[in-house]
């Protein structure tokens, strides 16, 4: 395999560096970002309040009911010293269900529509920016999208969800190497940069979702290779049958 170095902090100046250009050529000072308590919301924080000031990235915690590491979130927007607000989108996703639940008769002449587990999973995050670009819009902000290259190439991500941004700050970074950019943040908490990534819906880890590890598909995007055939030929099928959610749609 070809030899392949990272160096975290010039990643993190690089990242911090074309935000600000991005804002004085876009005209924008403020953003909005969901701070779910995970690494790749957490370090885009960090990376905007250095970019913009803390004063102007506004956190918005979403939870779906109950969340049982909100606090993390919490602590996150504390420890950037960001301004903070929660909206539960609970209700929101309970009257939608109620609406289309099968047990529901449908009206005379139309259809019914059957319970899917992964389209319910889905409705967070959908749920979800729509809350953040209503904020976004009404404070005159940007929406910051905080998907990782390892993430995106395999599909991991809800298309019309957390891929809806004004621009995608950790996109050209790999889930690992979202963790080493973190750990080079003295203000970020270190074991919140090396938490377990996880849907906080499913019960499982993403990696245990995925079925795949992320050193796994670090290694096949900047090596070339897992280093596991039969790995790679997975890894390739899920970047094949999800380019859609990387791409603008068709025009047919």
């Amino acid at each position: 395999m070809a030899a392949y170095e990272f160096d975290a902090a010039a990643a993190r100046d690089r990242l911090v560096a074309a935000l600000r250009a991005h804002a004085a050529e876009q005209g924008f000072s403020r953003v909005v970002i969901g701070i779910s308590g995970g690494k790749d919301s957490s370090v885009a924080a960090a990376l905007c309040a250095r970019a913009l000031g803390p004063e102007n990235v506004f956190g918005l915690l979403l939870p779906d009911g109950e969340q049982r590491d909100i606090a993390d979130s919490r602590r996150i927007c504390a420890a950037l010293g960001i301004p903070v607000r929660t909206l539960n989108i609970g209700a929101m996703h309970r009257a939608l269900l109620a609406e289309a639940e099968p047990e529901r008769e449908a009206a005379e002449g139309e259809f019914a529509i059957p319970f899917s587990r992964e389209s319910d999973i889905n409705v967070g995050p959908r749920l979800r920016m729509t809350a953040l670009r209503y904020a976004a819009q009404a404070l005159g902000a940007r929406l910051v999208g905080t998907g990782n290259l390892s993430e995106a190439t395999v599909g991991y991500c809800t298309k019309d969800g957390d891929t809806s941004c004004d621009f995608s700050l950790l996109g050209s970074l790999t889930s690992i190497e979202v963790v080493e950019v973190g750990l080079t943040m003295e203000e970020l908490p270190p074991e919140l940069v090396r938490k377990t990534p996880s849907d906080g819906i499913s019960g499982m880890s993403d990696e245990e979702k995925l079925g795949l590890s992320y050193q796994s598909i670090h290694d096949y995007l900047r090596l070339g290779s897992s280093g596991d055939p039969a790995v790679d030929a997975r890894i390739r099928r899920k970047e094949a049958a999800n380019a859609h959610k990387r791409r603008m749609p068709p025009v047919l």
